[in-house]
């Protein structure tokens, strides 16, 4: 017969047992005072051992009531019980066992599984079933953030281009709200019951965007649907169709857009019978469309449709006094998603904002706040300077130096190199700030699960 093996090496053996468990164990005694926890429980809840350990059942509970404390009472177990635990109030599910130790009641012992995932995923799912290009409009000119003579001069120019059945152009760098400027005047405009569909014309290649666009019938190419498919101005008539970064489409498509912008009416792929559509136009780009037209990629007579009412949308350079407003909106609308109510800016951090140039605009003075929250310590209110030097240099004088400060950075590597070191810097944050769980830190950025776990096997970052 085997030797027994000593007694602390079989509680190091039962130790490491426990820790290898992927769920998440807690247990407490008889008087439901915490007396271990698991590894897996300290990454799920993003308490420490030093939080729960010697503390009441409790203490570990944003919502719900303790399972522990209605098993110890009863001396029944209980299984499946729904609740939010530890600082991010994370979706759980919790079973728990009365511990009996001859024939006394000495504890309870719960298994924790964290559901949050799965309904991520859940959500993604029902999310991709919807037909994602229909949408509502979401926002209104409530929504455009700003009091500078330029960004107002925008505005009024689109609430009375709202009121007109005409076509707009929107005309501005990457980043300005184009898209956010569009929503808005549909919402204003006599079409607002109707659809509001947006498509990015550099997004899809020229055969299938003029599928999506058009429509097709039966059998007009390989892998088409049975009966055909109405297109996008077929599917939207009475609405407004909102085609981003149209200085990307063929000129082969051009034409087609034209003849619904002077005809109203559209020929699907495969047909030669015209279908009546009633839609609303609104164009968007940063392209230099009047360059394009020498060059011979963008049509003169689409050029003149479009631009019937051409607005054009103010750079972040351009509005600087506005950076506060945008800056203080952005903390406000993001610190409850970021488990950061109550933040604020310094003065210090509201001027070295002001100083920075905005290259990238609106766009990127959003995720400059975003990272600053994800970097705030649990017990700091303010965001600092330090904090947004993250994002816009690596030190306390970064932002006077803007300029040369990015003209090195260029020198360093290409555009796409540049930008995948900013997001790889961007997800090892969040995935630090939210204890290594990839569901709050998908959650704190704003993305889906999957769409995390993509980004983190494309850049190799590790738990």
């Amino acid at each position: 017969m085997r030797q027994d093996r000593p007694a602390e090496e079989l509680q190091r053996i039962l130790w490491t047992i426990i820790n290898s468990i992927q769920d998440a164990i807690s247990v407490v005694d008889e008087n439901g005072i915490g007396i271990l926890f698991n590894k897996a429980y300290c990454r799920l809840t993003g308490l420490r051992d030093t939080d729960v350990l010697n503390k009441p059942a409790e203490v570990d509970i944003a919502e719900g009531e303790s399972v522990h404390m209605r098993v110890l009472q009863t001396g029944q177990p209980l299984k499946g019980v729904p609740m939010k635990v530890g600082p991010y109030k994370r979706n759980v599910l919790v079973s728990c066992a009365p511990l009996y130790v001859n024939g006394t009641l000495r504890g309870s012992v719960g298994i924790i599984h964290d559901v949050s995932e799965i309904r991520a995923l859940m959500d993604e799912l029902q999310r991709t079933k919807q037909k994602v290009r229909q949408l509502e409009s979401k926002y209104s000119f409530e929504d455009i953030i700003g009091d500078s003579p330029a960004i107002r001069q925008a505005v009024d120019l689109a609430r009375v281009a709202a009121a007109t059945p005409a076509s707009v152009l929107l005309r501005g760098e990457c980043g300005t709200g184009k898209e956010l400027f569009a929503h808005a005047i549909h919402e204003a405009s006599p079409r607002r019951e109707k659809q509001f569909i947006r498509v990015n014309c550099s997004a899809l290649p020229e055969s299938l965007l003029e599928s999506e666009l058009f429509g097709y019938t039966e059998g007009a190419f390989t892998g088409a649907r049975k009966r055909g498919k109405k297109g996008i101005f077929e599917e939207g008539s009475g609405g407004t169709v909102f085609l981003d970064e149209i200085g990307a489409m063929h000129v082969g498509l051009q034409a087609k857009i034209l003849r619904v912008l002077q005809e109203g009416e559209v020929v699907r792929v495969g047909e030669a019978k015209p279908v009546p559509v009633d839609v609303r136009i609104i164009a968007a780009t940063n392209a230099d469309l009047e360059t394009l037209i020498l060059a011979g990629k963008f049509r003169k007579d689409l050029y003149y449709r479009l631009n019937v009412l051409p607005i054009v949308i103010p750079p972040l350079a351009e509005r600087k006094e506005d950076v506060p407003l945008l800056a203080e909106y952005y903390i406000n609308r993001m610190s409850q998603d970021y488990n950061r109510l109550g933040a604020m800016l310094s003065a210090e951090a509201q001027a070295t904002l002001q100083e920075y140039q905005w290259p990238g605009n609106v766009r990127e003075l959003k995720n400059v706040i975003a990272r600053a929250l994800i970097n705030l310590k649990r017990d700091e209110t303010v965001v600092e300077a330090r904090h947004l030097m993250i994002s816009l240099g690596n030190g306390p004088q970064a932002t006077a130096a803007a300029a040369a400060a990015e003209s090195c950075s260029v020198k360093q590597g290409t555009l796409s190199e540049l930008h995948a070191r900013w997001e790889r810097g961007i997800l090892s944050d969040a995935l630090r700030a939210a204890g290594g769980n990839k569901t709050e830190a998908s959650k704190r950025l704003g993305i889906s699960i999957r769409n995390l776990y993509n980004k983190l096997d494309k850049y190799d970052i590790k738990d």
